[in-house]
């Protein structure tokens, strides 16, 4: 599926009604260079699931769970990771078969241990189109 964004609530939107639709055991992986709105659609993505507390993007803590929505939420930003046997001291196999939904941000660093089946969310811009439009492709994997 390809949507187009022409600002910033466009993406919000399209991230909102992903988040409505999402399940317990699903994997959302966000791929897209450095400022295309990742964090905003992660933000999007956690209010469709009903969380409103503030999210932002864990660089640094690498994950950040959320549990006032109607399932948890496991929010990743592993951009900082440099090998992706990290991810299991932060007890990422835990999260990803757990009870909640795993949003991961620069999915790219960590692919060898993604699961079989996940949704790849790729974000780009088209300055030709616009300085705030997006070309978001969603696809099942």
């Amino acid at each position: 599926m390809e949507y187009n964004s022409n600002c910033p609530e466009d993406t919000w939107d399209i991230a909102v009604k992903l988040g409505e639709n999402a399940i317990t055991g699903d994997v959302i992986c966000i791929y897209g260079d450095l400022g295309v709105g990742k964090t905003l659609f992660s933000q999007g993505f956690a209010r469709g699931l009903g969380v409103e507390e503030y999210v932002n993007s864990p660089t640094f803590t690498i994950v950040q769970e959320y549990d006032d929505g109607r399932i948890p939420l496991y929010h990743f930003d592993v951009y900082r990771i440099e090998d992706s046997e990290e991810m299991e001291e932060i007890g990422f196999t835990d999260m990803l078969y757990g009870e909640g939904v795993c949003l991961i941000e620069w999915a790219d660093m960590i692919e060898d241990i993604l699961p079989d089946h996940y949704m790849k969310v790729l974000i780009q811009k088209d300055l030709e189109k616009g300085f705030a439009y997006r070309r978001i492709v969603v696809e099942q994997f």
